[in-house]
């Protein structure tokens, strides 16, 4: 199987679903054509769909084929999806065409479309993702329609494009074993196994069959040293742990730039292998002319990067001959020089075919075959996670070599990450041409510290204890209100498995059930190297002296006895030696206890330490405080003020550089100066002994509440104090930094990273974010400030318009809110949140008619939405004649 890799790639599942709509025959398609506008539209959808499953049928025994075998049947799935391509443009033509038919012709024939890929019985949630593409032009088309049916046509295809979200995800769950329903859309997932799906795809089609209909291609062998024989390039000659990022198929109108974007993140260098007619036309006289497209390339130029020939038309040159066969090799090459003369003599045969005659041209044009050995599989797999995985897996095997990506699907883009912080983190070299040789790069290295990187986690474990009703010690009243927030922080913020956050509170937080979870459930969860495990305590903390002057500092579970410390309390040397026995990249303590007397070693982060933390073991602790130090339990919502400031780091307060991430050393130094100053706390933070400098890592989620009055904001209480929170951490910090207690009471400077480059669109969705955070706390003005930052980044993102919106409301400026809610639907028309506050602040200016407009709009979009109530009961005071 193409490993349960593909397969199930393409098979998050395999129910059948209710049938809302039975495709016609062919016979009665081409009859209903004319009347029918989706009929042509929706036989290209099932072509698409045959050939996607064929690629599926193809390469669903990868593992078990010969070599020879698995590279005929890539060659021959490359086919099948080019012709894919094909009919995706096609599909797109069709549907431009129907946005010029008659209002009721085109929605019935979006409705039809739509109800076939949502609901047809004969359709898997695999074959779902085969129509992704289209999903997205038909959104695209339905955002310039501003009339109602356009509005909820584009919300039903967003909806659809989210339910394949899901897809994606339940894959990458199901591969480990786990399966959830989701929650209902109009497609809607269902608990299915990827083998009965691919069963069913063998009883429709035979790999011997498809490979008969399209020709084994099996490469020729090249006879080296011959005078018709060009040089040739598989990857194996380079050095080892050297790779060489290749993009086939460009340039594309939108993802050539963006894979060029994460490359520039990294300081990589690649080469793109162009399609000539992505570029521009050819005449009969032989007069190249440039498109917009090559405005692209010479971008990646630009960047560093080497531009290589495609071939004209991407045609199977193993099969062509004579002029036609010189032409395609000639026309792009002409049309690269076109864009710049400093393209590059290298050459990639489509599908990796080539013939005796085909080398020859490239002898006599000067240009070098250059292959590959390591495919990552992108234009059949469409889950990125499993390209990912497989492109890791045959680095690994290969241990050197030529990566092939396609650089004209979203899936490569989101991919790209994935493999370039491994490769990175495992120290790899990047190879790029230099006009007449392959030479060697280290990643990052024009700019080190600007590299971002992801975690980089593979699964993550929590252990998370909180003990309130103490045996034989003085009761606490804030520990498991404290372990239940940071335990729920940690599942619904950070996407931490509930399954791995093991929880003890009160009675069951005794010394042998702390011990057990810590040796035996950990020990048996089978911890990869690419784990992080975090640990919280809540609860009574003690220190206790040596008889060598040294303190030893304990934590205290429920059964412990006040007289009997040593006996039956936990050493924080037994947390020491689970820090340095567990197999995990990173590990981080965080107790919300008061001890001394752990030997910690100062952090040893450098500023470019992102680039490096993947590969360096972390084992890290931040205490609420030191020996003789009462934990303050005055906090809002019933927790302590170090738990309290803890859950505010950890809602974005402590992502000190505005990189997307929190690290563990950002957190200890947002969360001791804030505590110290509004208690009589010292918090302490340091890495454990055989820590290597890496760091615990919270990636912050990007927000996505559209603000409306159904938004919670904190309580006064709450406010005061983050203020409070806030002001005492800026009075001790020096810039970025600031000087922190280890458990010795030693002093220590802490700083955060220094910024990472970043697109427009992550900084305009940090500042989003940050105004959400103001808005939380009713710093209405900083809010606002931060709202427009956003869509300064970013003019369309419809989230900030809207919050900028709400800001202007809840201030009393209901012009300018109606003005940017009515911004927000032009950016998102099915945004069904932002018509009721328009409609809101519509009435409160006094334009009651345009607000029963607003308010209508809200009702058609969303009839159960949780305010539907709340939005009758307005047009009812505005004299609708509506039914209630």
């Amino acid at each position: 199987m193409i490993g349960a890799a593909i397969v199930a790639a393409a098979a998050a599942g395999a129910a059948y679903y209710k049938t809302r709509g039975t495709p016609p025959t062919a016979v009665a398609a081409v009859a209903a054509e004319t009347a029918n506008p989706h009929v042509p539209i929706q036989a290209e959808l099932q072509s698409i769909l045959a050939s996607y499953r064929k690629i599926i049928v193809l390469l669903a025994d990868e593992k078990s084929m010969s070599e020879p075998d698995r590279k005929a049947a890539a060659q021959v799935g490359q086919v099948l999806f080019h012709e894919n391509v094909e009919r995706f443009g096609k599909v797109r033509q069709l549907l431009a065409k129907l946005q010029e038919a008659p209002a009721s012709q085109r929605d019935a024939a979006y409705d039809a479309l739509l109800t076939y890929i949502e609901s047809d019985s004969g359709l898997y949630d695999a074959d779902r993702l085969a129509f992704r593409e289209v999903l997205v032009e038909m959104q695209r088309l339905a955002a310039a329609n501003q009339t109602l049916p356009g509005i909820k046509l584009h919300k039903r295809v967003s909806e659809d494009l989210a339910a394949l979200e899901d897809i994606e995800r339940q894959y990458d769950k199901e591969l480990q074993g786990i399966f959830a329903r989701f929650d209902q859309r109009a497609i809607v997932p269902k608990r299915e196994r990827w083998d009965a799906y691919v069963e069913h795809l063998k009883k429709l089609f035979s790999r011997d069959q498809i490979m008969k209909d399209y020709g084994v291609i099996v490469p020729y062998p090249v006879k080296h040293g011959s005078d018709d024989a060009a040089p040739e390039d598989f990857g194996r000659s380079l050095p080892p742990k050297t790779v060489l990022l290749t993009f086939d198929d460009g340039p594309h109108a939108t993802y050539t730039d963006e894979v060029a974007a994460i490359l520039k993140q990294y300081g990589v260098p690649a080469v793109f292998f162009q399609v000539g007619k992505n570029l521009g036309q050819v005449d009969a006289k032989g007069k190249e002319a440039l498109g917009k497209n090559a405005a692209a390339s010479r971008r990646l130029l630009e960047g560093g990067h080497v531009l290589a020939n495609h071939s004209y038309s991407h045609a199977l040159l193993s099969k062509e001959k004579g002029d036609q066969l010189y032409g395609e090799i000639a026309q792009a090459d002409q049309l690269l020089k076109a864009v710049d003369t400093r393209r590059s003599s290298l050459f990639r045969f489509p599908y990796g075919a080539r013939n005796a005659e085909g080398m020859a041209v490239l002898n006599k044009l000067g240009l070098r075959s250059v292959m590959w050995n390591i495919d990552s599989l992108d234009w059949a797999d469409p889950v990125p996670t499993s390209i990912a995985s497989r492109v890791l897996d045959l680095v690994e095997k290969e241990k050197r070599g030529i990566i092939l990506f396609h650089d004209i699907h979203e899936r490569t883009v989101k991919t790209l990450p994935l493999v370039l912080d491994k490769l990175v983190a495992e120290g790899y070299s990047f190879a790029t041409w230099d006009g007449s040789e392959f030479t060697i790069t280290k990643a990052g290295k024009p700019a080190p510290d600007k590299v971002a990187v992801s975690t980089g986690y593979a699964d993550s474990y929590a252990v998370v204890i909180g003990i309130n009703d103490y045996q034989k010690w003085p009761k606490l009243h804030y520990a498991v209100q404290d372990a239940k927030a940071v335990r729920d922080t940690l599942v619904n913020r950070f996407g931490f498995d509930n399954s791995r956050v093991f929880t003890l509170t009160n009675g069951e937080a005794t010394r042998n059930n702390i011990l057990a979870l810590f040796h035996d459930k950990l020990a048996n969860a089978k911890l990869k190297k690419d784990d992080r495990i975090f640990v919280f305590f809540a609860g009574h903390g003690a220190t206790r002296q040596l008889s060598s002057g040294r303190s030893l500092g304990y934590i205290v579970p429920v059964d412990s006895d006040p007289d009997q410390v040593s006996v039956d309390a936990i050493p924080m040397s037994e947390l020491q030696n689970v820090a340095e026995s567990v197999n995990s990249k990173h590990l981080l303590f965080v107790m919300d206890a008061c001890y001394s007397g752990l030997g910690l070693t100062r952090a040893g982060g450098t500023s470019a330490f992102l680039r490096d933390n993947a590969r360096r073991i972390g084992r890290q602790m931040l205490t609420a405080g030191g020996a003789d130090q009462m934990v303050a339990d005055g906090g809002p919502n019933g927790h302590s003020v170090f738990t309290w400031t803890l859950l505010q780091a950890l809602g974005g307060k402590a992502d000190l550089n505005s990189d997307g991430m929190i690290t563990a050393t950002e957190l200890a130094a947002y969360v001791a100066p804030a505590v110290a100053s509004v208690s009589q706390q010292t918090p302490a933070f340091g890495s454990l002994p055989g820590s290597e400098g890496g760091e615990f890592v919270f990636q912050l989620p990007a927000e996505a509440e559209f603000l409306s009055e159904g938004s919670a904001q904190l309580s006064p209480e709450a406010i005061a104090l983050n203020s409070k929170l806030d002001t005492g951490r800026r009075q001790q910090a020096d810039g970025n930094s600031v000087v922190v207690k280890n458990l010795q009471g030693e002093e220590q400077k802490l700083a955060a990273p220094k910024p990472v480059d970043a697109s427009s669109r992550q900084l305009a969705q940090r500042a989003n974010d940050r105004g959400l955070q103001l808005y939380k706390e009713k710093q209405y003005a900083q809010a606002e400030a931060a709202f427009t930052e956003a869509l300064k980044y970013r003019p369309d993102f419809g989230l900030a318009a809207n919050n900028l919106g709400f800001v202007y409301y809840k201030q009393g400026k209901y012009a300018e809110a109606a003005r940017w809610f009515e911004n927000t639907t032009k950016i998102d028309a099915s945004r069904a949140i932002a018509y009721l506050n328009l409609g809101d602040a519509l009435q409160r200016q006094g334009d009651l008619e345009r607000g029963r407009k607003a308010y209508t709009s809200f009702l058609e979009l969303a009839p159960n939405h949780s305010s539907a109530g709340y939005a009758r009961e307005q047009l009812a005071k505005l004299g609708t004649g509506r039914p209630q």
